[in-house]
């Protein structure tokens, strides 16, 4: 796989002939993976490379800021998982004020002239340029083959990026791993907080969250995976005797995990947070990246009205998780 940066400005990239797709790929979802497979089986036929045209940062968050949905896929983890489907190559469009203004006619350009496109594979209600002018009858009419994929149900409803954040917003992990096909899970690198949790006897780690917000918000199981080294060698060359609870995957470790804001800490600027607090664990683990998989939904993110309240929900919150792992001694979806 190839990475491609994408702008208006850019000069021809002397690709190859290409069967292109298009979208925010939010989560890279069953449909997502579906229209993927469709993607690949074309260019196959037509002996054709594939591309995967992105948006970053996605049309929502440019036109309303915090306030546009939250993600499910940071950047890295859309990549990620594009590249585990086998494409060629992933074209990152800059979306900016010069992109959201061209026309259809410049954006048909673009996928002629710097992508070599011949063939799109295309969700049933895409729509692209200034004002939303063009959609997959336009594309045709200026000359490519256009391929519409219909929509993927999963009992008996549409399988969208919308669905799976109200799934993971309630807290049905379940559902959502069902729904994109893996469990849900998070991509970091560990970076310096407050280091407040150290005060109440609880450590944690702070992973970067790599979006304006999550989907998730409460106090969730989890288990961690470090992505460039062995996390559970590590924590026990730190100390044999704090070793931690072991996760169900390979190299995996058990912890409490909280999405949220912290709202019983006193802040001037509240910003969304991922932490992990490992029981029986005394290791320094900055700057390392880790996956977090998210495991079972506790409650959701609660206002103390005292750091004495808020340590009692912590230990409370840390002894009924590790009763979760203690009875499900297998992964549980």
């Amino acid at each position: 796989m190839k990475l491609l940066r994408l702008n208006a400005l850019a000069p021809n990239l002397q690709l190859p002939k290409t069967a292109v797709t298009i979208g925010n790929f939010d989560g890279v979802h069953l449909g997502h993976q579906t229209m993927i497979s469709q993607l690949k089986d074309i260019a196959q036929t037509q002996g054709l490379k594939t591309t995967v045209i992105i948006f970053e940062p996605q049309p929502l968050e440019f036109f309303k800021g915090y306030d546009a949905p939250p993600r499910i896929s940071s950047l890295r983890e859309k990549v990620e998982y594009l590249s585990e489907l086998g494409v060629d190559y992933i074209a990152i469009a800059k979306f900016d004020n010069k992109f959201r203004s061209l026309s259809a006619e410049a954006f048909a350009e673009i996928l002629k002239n710097k992508l070599n496109t011949q063939s799109l594979v295309l969700g049933d209600d895409f729509h692209f340029g200034k004002n939303r002018q063009g959609n997959s009858e336009f594309l045709k009419q200026y000359g490519f083959e256009v391929t519409n994929l219909n929509t993927i149900e999963f009992e008996g409803e549409r399988v969208s990026s919308t669905r799976i954040r109200q799934v993971l917003q309630a807290g049905d992990l379940a559902l959502a791993a069902k729904l994109l096909g893996r469990p849900y899970s998070m991509i970091g690198r560990v970076q310096y907080g407050d280091q407040i949790g150290r005060t109440l006897n609880f450590p944690t780690i702070n992973v970067r969250l790599g979006r304006h917000k999550p989907c998730l918000n409460g106090i969730y199981a989890t288990e961690v995976i470090c992505e460039t080294t062995s996390l559970t060698a590590k924590v026990k060359n730190n100390d044999p005797e704090k070793s931690g609870i072991l996760g169900y995957q390979s190299d995996a470790l058990f912890g409490a995990g909280h999405v949220g804001t912290r709202p019983a800490i006193k802040q001037q600027h509240p910003e969304w947070r991922l932490e992990v607090h490992f029981p029986a664990v005394s290791a320094n683990l900055y700057g390392l990246l880790m996956r977090v998989t998210f495991l079972h939904y506790l409650h959701g993110e609660k206002n103390y009205p005292s750091l004495e309240a808020l340590q009692a929900g912590i230990d409370d919150d840390v002894v009924k998780l590790l009763e979760f792992r203690k009875s499900t001694p297998k992964f549980p979806f």
